[in-house]
């Protein structure tokens, strides 16, 4: 058997091209037998399809076409962010650009855990990262990091704190605070966390103001701009204030709202964001980028030689003397990819207008599907949008028939709607992350989940 053909080298390109034919192909063939934004049949259908495609995981000899059979099976079965029917979580279609540029992350596969692994890559990640702690906060000696995603970003903004602090620091966070805070707390071994109230989804100032004063020793009060289940943000300014008066440090989580920063007009929701000591972001949300693409950005860059680590093998003192850049303090993580490529590339290709206009676009669909709902007869509307999540209910139904409408649809493939627990009722949510949904889609949208509980409750056509 000869070798088979490696991704980079010489000849790595030539190698790719005619796979790239049989996976695009695929992909394309996978779309059309799924025929919608789910595959039909729900888990133990779709289960058996993939046992099916796969056969043998690891056969005695190997299939020269699982590339093409693999890749189909996994189009086919797979929930398409960028159906416009597709819209339940913050899990967005990502820019051909970004994903474009991510094959050649993976093609040249740098590790970035040492300068002679990431040359390029390294200086690349420090003129991205600084560029976009600036965005955050615009003075002092900002940096940012590049992580997974929130939960990462959560998890290292209290391993900061706690340093910070001298090796223990309390949580207080919102009712309405995403579980990867309180899971991070106790991971890091920190004081159980205490919980402020957070009426109508966002976290109450004068309810913090109380618990800071009735709190003691080092405290870390976490707000969230854009939570998971309505896109509520915070009132971030009065925030930072209790906090200054109280002493206490602040991170803000905007995994969900962060975007909004590269949008003229959304931008002003995120007033106090550069008041925090550590912010959150997610690209892989309102930043169109293949998983992942997450940051941490600090407003003062000191806070991250509390990272810093020594491995002979990766970041010697006598290299570093020298002027090997040490990367082993960027992280958590020793080996990791060079996500910051896809970022750079995005970034350069569609500059702030860009990247704003699709913020607005979202914005703008869910204000469009927010009116569709609330002068629709059989709907009631949550609430109007903060950012590009709607929340929505059949009118007098119960709980159990809510949940068993997004259920009948993601059973039958036709839509991708999550759920959401606010105010003491389940509703229905849409997060519109896809700039190219039309108001066509949005009625479908409406249409189906209508049709669904008139097929399960009244038996009729619904208006």
């Amino acid at each position: 058997m000869s070798t088979p053909p490696l991704a980079s080298g010489p000849e790595g390109p030539h190698a790719l091209r005619p796979l790239l034919d049989t996976v695009l192909e695929a992909l394309d063939t996978g779309a059309r037998a799924r025929g919608g934004p789910l595959p039909a049949g729900g888990p133990q259908a779709v289960a058996a399809r993939t046992r099916e495609a796969v056969g043998d995981v690891l056969p005695d000899l190997g299939d020269p076409h699982a590339v093409r059979t693999l890749v189909h099976a996994f189009a086919a079965t797979a929930a398409d962010p960028a159906h416009p029917l597709c819209a339940a979580h913050l899990h967005c279609p990502p820019l051909a650009v970004a994903a474009a540029a991510d094959l050649a992350a993976s093609a040249l596969n740098p590790s970035m855990d040492s300068w002679d692994q990431a040359p390029g890559a390294s200086e690349l990640e420090r003129l991205v990262a600084a560029a976009l702690a600036q965005e955050v906060h615009p003075d002092g000696t900002p940096d940012a990091l590049v992580t997974t995603g929130g939960t990462e970003s959560n998890q290292l903004a209290l391993l900061l704190a706690r340093e910070a602090h001298g090796g223990s620091v309390r949580l207080v966070c919102g009712a309405n605070a995403h579980h990867s805070l309180p899971r991070a707390a106790w991971l890091l071994g920190l004081p159980e966390p205490a919980v402020v109230a957070a009426p109508g989804g966002t976290l109450d100032p004068d309810t913090l103001d109380a618990a800071l004063a009735r709190l003691s020793g080092p405290l870390l009060v976490a707000a969230t701009a854009g939570t998971t289940d309505a896109g509520l943000i915070d009132p971030l300014p009065e925030i930072a204030a209790r906090c200054a008066a109280h002493g206490a440090r602040l991170h803000i989580d905007a995994a969900y709202g962060g975007g909004l920063l590269f949008s003229d007009r959304h931008r002003t929701r995120l007033t106090g964001l550069d008041a925090a000591d550590t912010v959150t972001l997610d690209l892989h949300k309102l930043g169109w980028q293949p998983v992942a693409a997450g940051l941490l950005a600090v407003r003062d860059s000191r806070d991250l030689t509390a990272l810093r680590q020594r491995a002979d093998y990766l970041n010697a003192d006598d290299d570093t003397e020298a002027g090997l850049p040490d990367l082993l303090g960027r992280s958590l993580r020793t080996t990791r990819r060079p996500d910051i490529l896809k970022l750079a590339v995005t970034l350069k290709t569609l500059g702030r207008s860009g990247l704003g206009a699709l913020v607005d676009q979202v914005c703008a669909h869910a204000r469009q599907f927010a009116a569709l709902v609330d002068t629709h007869p059989d709907f009631e509307l949550h609430a109007p949008p903060v950012i590009s999540t709607v929340l929505f209910r059949p009118a007098g139904a119960t709980d159990t028939t809510v949940a068993a409408v997004r259920r009948a649809l993601l059973t039958d493939g036709s839509a991708v709607l999550g759920r959401a627990r606010l105010d003491g009722r389940l509703w229905l949510k849409t997060t519109l992350l896809n700039p190219a949904t039309g108001p066509d889609d949005l009625a479908a949208l409406l249409h189906l989940a209508a049709a669904s509980r008139a097929t399960l409750v009244e038996g009729h056509t619904p208006r």
